[in-house]
């Protein structure tokens, strides 16, 4: 089975407006309202390439009752843990000639909720695949991803970690199954800008020294690159479309990867059927379908 975990979800508000003027009042051309997070992201791509899986992570009032509900919506199973106080957050993501993004705070987490989700990842059983993907909210330690894979280290489990910084870079001694920053991010870890396909590959071998077994890393239009477990650098460049809306597109990836992983054990695979599930999300207003994803794999 495999298992997403969002320790902040949201409801993603996202409106259009044609004509954005600071200060003012301003009127949208387009809005809808979608159940975020990265975790879900990763579920809701893994359901529509036919992957069963639940969904983990903490909602609270009223705006985590519409979340559950939509994920549900979605087919998706989830197991989220109801906090008592708080609601969960809103966040508003303007599309207009820039974008711009207001991202709310989240509920408190407290210490017997953060329990209760050390007993549902107790039961997790060997084989599983848990994916730990985006922030935690400030009312967590830092050590949140080392304190669960530490409490999970004698479980044969592959773990997915899709994280920025230090909350991707302590984890590493931890051997997850793969990790996935995006050349930015990468370049910011070690420092530098990257400015070749040499210079990623090797800050990707760099942290599979440092215990990541396969790091996947999106360059955007650039396509991705794979540094594989196996010792093999893979390329895939990336698929022609028009991009519509890039939130999203990166948890696709994520997800494509697991999907073409579990389908066939062959990176080569699951790379490209990755960087097809990330684009096909780009190329639509929502999170690409299975159908939308397997036709831009054709086409590539």
């Amino acid at each position: 089975m495999i298992y997403t975990l969002t320790f902040n979800p949201a409801l993603d508000y996202i409106i259009r407006v044609p004509e954005y003027l600071e200060g003012a009042v301003n009127r949208t051309g387009e809005e809808k309202i979608l159940a975020g997070g990265k975790g879900i992201n990763v579920s809701t791509v893994l359901k529509n390439l036919g992957f069963e899986n639940t969904a983990l992570g903490f909602i609270a009032g009223f705006t985590g009752k519409v979340i559950k509900d939509m994920v549900d919506g979605l087919g998706v199973k989830s197991s989220f843990i109801d906090l008592d106080e708080g609601f969960s957050r809103i966040n508003v993501k303007i599309k207009a000639d820039k974008e711009t993004e207001i991202n709310g705070q989240g509920p408190n987490i407290d210490h017997n909720a953060i329990n209760k989700l050390y007993r549902q990842l107790d039961e997790l059983q060997d084989g599983d695949m848990l994916v730990l993907a985006g922030s935690i909210p400030n009312t967590l330690p830092d050590s949140i991803y080392c304190d669960i894979l530490e409490h999970l280290k004698d479980r044969r489990l592959d773990i997915i970690v899709d994280a920025t910084g230090e909350l991707l870079t302590n984890v590493l001694s931890f051997s997850p199954f793969m990790i996935k920053p995006n050349n930015y991010e990468l370049g910011e870890i070690f420092g530098k800008t990257l400015k070749s396909d040499e210079d990623i590959a090797e800050c990707a071998k760099a942290l599979q020294k440092r215990g990541a077994r396969n790091v996947l890393v999106s360059m955007g239009g650039d396509g991705a690159l794979l540094a594989a477990e196996d010792g093999r650098i893979l390329r895939c460049p990336a698929p022609k479309g028009k991009v519509v809306n890039t939130t999203g597109s990166g948890d696709s990836m994520v997800a494509g990867f697991i999907a073409g992983y579990l389908e066939t054990k062959d990176y080569e695979y699951a790379l490209k059927l990755g960087l097809c599930a990330g684009s096909a999300s780009a190329f639509s207003a929502n999170l690409a379908t299975g159908d939308e994803i397997r036709k831009v794999f054709k086409a590539l």
